[in-house]
């Protein structure tokens, strides 16, 4: 069934079936690649998702709760006690930040409904959202099911940043847009697709903007301990920032079990309690043994979360030098596993067409980073990859995309 009414469908006629807020979003890019992936046998570069498992302890350790039956009932509203309490104890051992696990930590299903839930509890109707353009798709949806409006902020190519990724943050675009509609900005940083890594100096702008012009900030910061250059500084951890930030972490990223679903919120109690009260009624619970098992991992030693980094960053100049040879502007990130590349070196310009073919030229499956951007213009050369796969697949990826030199 289409998403729009017939005669002899229910519902009103010629109404569409789908909610109008939603109807511009469709099936994501994702979901078409990966089917293209499979169907063509390519390797998939363009859905984040590691293809090994991470700890075996870890997992052992989700195993065992299911044995002891921990977690396979309901477990509380806001996250099991060991969760919440490692998740504080994880902002104070890498950050310094002190948060009370009873009323300023909430476990939630990812960082996906932990963005969506406080997007739905802190906007209304008529409020503007500033985002980071790029932006990871969902920030878009679920902006629109709040009923506010998106203003996105470009991040630009900048040749002289390779240290942070390869882009910048203008200080005076994001000021400028700020309007008396604004009620929050929505921030990712290590930063997806592009691979930024905000600066101390981009963020203490965001904070004293967001100080004089009284606006809540939502942080995404999934990508925290994947860092190769500079540093990941928490936005709540600058002045006066802690009680009008909602930081957003979770587990799929730093140990490598994305199924879990297991995220985290943490910020004041009156904005943990005004997210938590939109939580409840998306999944109300979710992932109970699986957040026993993320409580010890959050308490792995500081060598596993080092060993992690090194890894990636072994994989991460594999991949882009591997790009770079094919005939790619790259932008090597400082953060994230992603790569963000430029295709007009290779005489294209469209990177929908350019990904759509890729697969059968290369047997290699990437995103457009045109579907991250509300100016699709601004995003039509620039490609991503990831590099959260095994060496040897990485390797082979190289060798197939060499067939573009020509």
């Amino acid at each position: 069934m289409t998403a729009t009414t017939a005669k002899g469908q229910p519902g009103r006629p010629g109404r569409p079936l789908l909610n109008r807020s939603l109807a511009a979003f469709g099936t994501t890019i994702f979901a078409e690649m990966s089917a293209l992936a499979t169907r063509t046998g390519s390797i998939n570069l363009g859905q984040g998702f590691p293809d090994t498992d991470g700890p075996e302890e870890i997992r052992e350790a989700a195993v065992r709760a299911l044995r002891d039956g921990r977690g396979n009932q309901y477990p509380p509203g806001a996250g099991v006690p060991e969760l919440r309490t490692a998740v504080a104890d994880h902002q104070r051992r890498w950050y310094g930040l002190e948060y009370d696990p009873d009323s300023e930590v909430l476990i939630t299903a990812g960082a996906t409904e932990a963005i969506a839930a406080s997007l739905l509890a802190l906007l209304e109707p008529g409020d503007e959202v500033i985002a980071l353009e790029p932006y990871y798709d969902s920030y878009a949806a679920c902006v629109a099911m709040a009923g506010a409006r998106r203003v996105p902020v470009t991040l630009r190519p900048d040749p002289t940043a390779d240290g942070a990724g390869g882009y910048r943050l203008d200080p005076d675009e994001l000021r400028a847009a700020v309007t008396d509609r604004t009620r929050l900005i929505l921030l990712n940083s290590p930063h997806n697709p592009t691979g930024t890594v905000l600066g101390r100096a981009e963020l203490t702008a965001v904070a004293e903007l967001a100080r004089e012009r009284d606006l809540l900030v939502v942080t995404d910061e999934v990508y925290e301990h994947l860092v190769f250059e500079g540093e990941h500084i928490p936005l709540a951890s600058l002045p006066g920032m802690r009680e009008r930030t909602v930081t957003i972490s979770s587990a799929g990223k730093t140990f490598s079990f994305t199924g879990w679903k297991v995220g985290w919120v943490t910020g004041s109690p009156e904005l943990v309690s005004a997210v938590r009260s939109a939580k409840q009624f998306l999944t109300y619970v979710a992932s109970g043994p699986f957040q026993y098992a993320v409580a010890e991992a959050l308490r792995l030693p500081d060598a596993y979360f080092h060993g992690l980094r090194e890894d990636l960053r072994a994989k991460r100049d594999l991949l882009t030098e591997g790009l770079a040879a094919a005939g790619f502007t790259v932008f090597r990130p400082a953060g994230t596993y992603f790569v963000t590349t430029d295709i007009r070196p290779l005489g294209e310009s469209d990177g929908f067409a350019f990904c759509r073919a890729l697969p059968e030229r290369c047997g290699v499956v990437a995103i457009p980073n045109a579907v991250f951007y509300d100016h699709r213009e601004a995003g039509a050369p620039f490609v991503r990859f990831a590099f959260c796969k095994r060496v040897n697949v990485l390797a082979e990826a190289v060798s197939r995309l060499s067939c573009l030199r020509g």
